[in-house]
């Protein structure tokens, strides 16, 4: 009788885990062909019904048999479907949030991640982790900021990016956080000023006080000017660590500034905020991160990764803010929400 053949052995485990590891393990591929689905706009392309690929090979300039294989492999992890019929894609949910249409798509984030800026940095993240020193410096000779002083292309840019968010804020937020309240408000750390602008076009009696670095001062005074309240905010340059806060202000606004320091300067920064209010009932409203706890998906524990290995800061759970706040004579007054939320506080 002959032999029954063994049944051969899966060199890799098909196991759900193991599947997830795959994943994790073939990351770098992933977004690369995450990147060349933006490219092609691929999203865009679908969005009004299911096309064969040929179609989208043609519109394309690509190669059909291999538009095809990278179709495959991103409808094997949900973006795009193959439908019944065989070579026709369509959009699914989260391949929608590649559609340039989508107000909340990622295509932001999506091209920032496969930047050289974030690439090359991240390639010395090794260093971070054994010194705690921000890897960006390694890879590119200069801190974060410097560099983008002195390389405007990638600077416009990376004012677009940062501006996509700012955006939502003004959007999503800003009639949910009561600043019509204040009087004054100190904007520390403002960017270009496009958040302020829209607090100032939206409350005609408030004025402010931007305080941001000389290259991105300039810009803020500009675009103040552009949305015709430039004579309602006076902007200073310098750099928040030195730089003396106004002692007239009852609100003192500080939006994505504090997690791009570590806890020492944030701490030093906090405390300047603290002795320019005194003895006054003036508020401290920190817009930023607050981490999931324990083992929780957070987007914001990527971030913090970004932090670590771009500028040296962190983001912070809610005991991490309150010991900042605690530490600079403050006390959270609000119930913040995890991710990015409004921590107010007054002095203590």
């Amino acid at each position: 009788m002959p032999a029954t053949p063994a049944t051969p052995v899966n060199p890799v485990p098909d196991d759900l885990h193991a599947q997830h590891l795959i994943l994790l393990a073939c990351s770098g591929r992933l977004s690369q062909l995450v990147e060349l689905l933006i490219e092609f706009e691929i999203a865009d392309r679908l969005a009004d019904g299911p096309l064969p690929v040929e179609t989208l090979a043609e519109q394309t300039g690509t190669h059909a048999p291999s538009l095809y294989r990278i179709l495959r492999t991103a409808a094997s992890v949900g973006l795009f479907a193959e439908t019944e019929t065989k070579g026709t894609f369509e959009l699914t949910p989260l391949a929608d949030g590649l559609r340039s249409g989508n107000p909340r798509a990622v295509l932001a984030l999506a091209k920032y991640n496969r930047m050289d800026l974030t690439q090359r940095a991240y390639a010395e993240l090794r260093h971070s982790v054994r010194t705690g020193e921000p890897a960006f410096e390694k890879a590119f000779g200069v801190p974060f900021v410097e560099y983008l002083q002195r390389n405007p292309e990638i600077d416009a840019y990376y004012d677009g990016f940062m501006s996509h968010w700012s955006r939502q804020f003004v959007e999503q937020e800003l009639a949910q956080w009561d600043l019509a309240r204040f009087r004054r408000i100190a904007d520390l750390g403002g960017g270009d000023g496009f958040f302020l602008a829209h607090v100032l076009k939206a409350f005609p009696e408030t004025t402010g006080h931007l305080i941001e670095l000389p290259w991105m001062a300039e810009k803020a005074a500009k675009l103040l000017a552009e949305h015709q309240v430039g004579d309602r905010a006076e902007v200073v340059a310098g750099d928040l660590r030195t730089e003396d806060v106004p002692g007239d202000c009852d609100c003192y606004f500080i939006k994505a500034v504090l997690h791009d320091l570590n806890d020492e300067d944030a701490g030093l920064v906090l405390r300047r905020v603290r002795s320019a209010i005194g003895d006054r009932d003036a508020r401290l409203l920190v817009v930023d991160s607050v981490l999931e706890p324990g083992n929780a998906w957070d987007h914001g524990k990527f971030l913090d990764l970004d932090m670590l290995v771009l500028h040296g800061g962190r983001e912070r759970t809610l005991d991490d803010w309150n010991a900042l706040f605690a530490g600079a004579g403050f006390e959270l007054i609000s119930e913040p929400v995890y991710h990015w939320t409004l921590l107010e506080c007054r002095p203590v």
